[in-house]
């Protein structure tokens, strides 16, 4: 367990707190491109790391980010005209570029001194992966580009997604590093006999450090000899990486996609959850019924959002449809949905867990590390030194793989061609 001290480290994240100057060192996803989708368009209001923030492509098609507020009056910008590269208040006209500089301050005319020293809170970004990344923290410590493998994917081989958590960042990390929960939280059959999640349902884990957070390898004994190994990786601050199962049938076979997720504060109480899913290799793109049976899989489907939003249907205020019938019978949660299973548990305990009362096991060694990875990134930082994982050098070459062994085959050696990145 933490101690109360040591969780308040981990689950700030607002602008001064330990973690959020640990975190302003990475870049963060902002917004889905598909959020900001063409020029000179309507803004979209961001809310990260506590911060109320502002995005618009601009009439050259770059996303900006801005303060949400004129510096003026501090009237909201969302309600302002995107023209000609740059954001125009709609309260007195004020207009500021994708730099935060005001290029028009037409209620002060001939005062270029104060349009020089008016300026909004701007933040560099940059697009990849289908996503628009922002860099919050000291310029002279800015990383280069996000470069994981999954953001290389051409678009016709990668989807990527995102909901809305009604949890502090941490308990949904958490979730999301705990492999052992799959065996019961998603258990959508009990009557299955092929799935290893449910055959061994006290998985063997072994967690190994890296310069960018760590791998872990679960191991679970199928009977007869056979052993299903899944490779994970978590990518410092808030990223896990996996091999992609969506059904099993007891065969020994490639992973037919890799997935992923990354857990970014909205603030201390709600977090955005970014998955990502792609393709093994280029044989067969991802079509649209491909992505939208795999948001349907997760429960995040395009029947399962409340329209225009990022928000699960089935969410707190309904007890997430639970139905008592079906949990009779063969849903273990009696809850429809895996992205839905998450949410219900994670968000149930409320809007930061209190760590001090926990009691940890040993599938709980993955979780344990990162904590404690996570809390001496935060003293290097506040010491002055840089933050790990932050350079794409630690991990743009790597990638999760999971799959079936025979009794006396070394997993490693089988992996080894598997786990480098083919895109």
């Amino acid at each position: 367990m933490l101690t109360r001290e040591q969780n308040e480290r981990l689950v700030r994240v607002g602008p001064g707190t330990p973690a959020g100057e640990l975190f302003r060192r990475y870049w963060q996803p902002a917004v889905l491109s598909e959020e900001v989708p063409e020029k000179d368009g309507a803004p979209v209001r961001v809310r990260l790391l506590c911060e109320d923030l502002l995005a618009f492509r601009d009439s050259d098609g770059v996303v900006a980010l801005l303060d949400a507020y004129c510096p003026h009056r501090l009237a909201p910008m969302f309600f302002g005209r995107n023209e000609e590269c740059g954001i125009r208040c709609a309260y007195h006209g004020w207009k500021f570029d994708r730099n935060g500089d005001c290029v028009d301050m037409p209620t002060e005319p001939g005062n270029e001194v104060m349009k020089q020293k008016t300026k909004l809170k701007a933040y560099p970004t940059v697009e990849v992966g289908g996503m628009v990344w922002a860099y919050m923290g000291p310029p002279d410590r800015k990383p280069p580009p996000p470069d994981y493998e999954w953001t290389r994917v051409p678009h016709d081989f990668l989807h990527v997604s995102k909901t809305y958590q009604e949890c502090n960042y941490l308990q949904a990390l958490e979730g999301g590093l705990d492999t052992a929960h799959s065996s019961y939280a998603h258990n959508n059959n009990m009557s299955a006999k092929s799935d290893p999640r449910l055959v061994d349902k006290s998985p063997r884990l072994d967690v190994n450090p890296t310069d960018y957070g760590y791998n872990y390898v679960s191991t679970r004994q199928m009977g007869g000899g056979d052993t299903y190994v899944r490779l994970y990786h978590y990518v410092m601050p808030f990223q896990q990486m996996r091999g992609g199962i969506h059904e099993f049938s007891g065969a020994r076979r490639k992973s037919p996609a890799l997935d992923g997720h990354i857990w970014a504060p909205i603030d201390d109480y709600t977090t955005y959850v970014y998955n990502w899913h792609h393709t093994y290799d280029d044989t067969t793109p991802v079509d649209q019924a491909h992505r939208d049976a795999t948001e349907t899989f997760y429960g995040r489907g395009p029947d399962d959002m409340i329209p225009g939003t990022y928000r699960l249907k089935k969410n707190k205020a309904n007890d997430y449809m639970i139905d008592r019938q079906l949990q009779k019978e063969k849903v273990f949660t009696g809850i429809v949905g895996i992205n839905t299973q998450d949410f219900a548990l994670q968000e149930g305990m409320g809007p930061i867990v209190d760590r001090t009362r926990e009691h940890l096991g040993s599938t709980d060694r993955a979780i344990i590390t990162m904590r404690a990875m996570l809390l001496r990134a935060i003293d290097t930082v506040e010491k002055g030194g840089e933050a790990p994982g932050a350079d794409p050098q630690t991990h743009r070459g790597m990638r999760p793989f999971d799959n079936f062994v025979k009794a006396g085959e070394d997993w490693r050696a089988i992996f080894e061609p598997e786990i480098k990145a083919k895109w």
